[in-house]
């Protein structure tokens, strides 16, 4: 039986473990997955992923971790979470990794994206969402700014990635901008 939150073509999950620890490193693993996000430069053991599976699947007050599937089969494909929360100034940065390419570009993690906010605007009362991209990862920006994530300013030149210095665009979404785009 299907749980979690859902939205027009995924739901969000509890991450677990033992239902979800294998893909994700295989995703981060995977150069094309990776090619333009802030993590997967290294390789990634899987001792490594056990320790962020054991942070963010615990109880805690500053991290929380969703997987995204599918509705229809219940397929993992992807993760999105909520990071450095601090239910103080009611703000978290945020991201999310689809990590099957041939799902890209139909708006899977747009999907995702909404339903992760509308979680942290109504279910853990915070009022700014913060996240950050790599210039030219424009699969993100586009599902970002669909979902009223704007820039508010750039980083030149402060990864380097597959063989450049990339700039890092720095995006928020605040809850008025979403609560007017997503009225109840």
């Amino acid at each position: 039986m299907p749980y979690g939150w859902e939205g027009e073509k995924v739901r969000l999950v509890p991450l677990e473990k033992a239902r979800h620890f294998d893909n994700c490193v295989r995703w981060l693993n995977d150069p094309q997955v990776t090619a333009w996000t802030l993590v997967g430069d290294s390789p990634l053991t899987g001792i490594m992923e056990e320790e962020f599976f054991e942070r963010v699947c615990r109880q805690n007050d500053s991290d929380i971790v969703f997987a995204i599937e599918t509705l229809t089969e219940e397929d993992h494909i992807g993760i999105s979470g909520l990071h450095q929360v601090s239910f103080r100034n009611g703000s978290a940065i945020t991201g999310t990794l689809i990590g099957r390419p041939s799902l890209w570009r139909r708006g899977l993690g747009s999907d995702s994206i909404a339903i992760r906010s509308r979680y942290a605007f109504e279910v853990l009362g915070l009022r700014l969402l913060l996240t950050e991209v790599i210039d030219g990862n424009t699969g993100s920006l586009r599902a970002l700014s669909n979902n009223g994530y704007r820039e508010v300013g750039r980083i030149p030149q402060r990864y380097w990635k597959r063989g450049a210095y990339r700039d890092s665009v720095q995006m928020i979404l605040d809850r008025a901008t979403w609560r007017a785009a997503n009225p109840t």
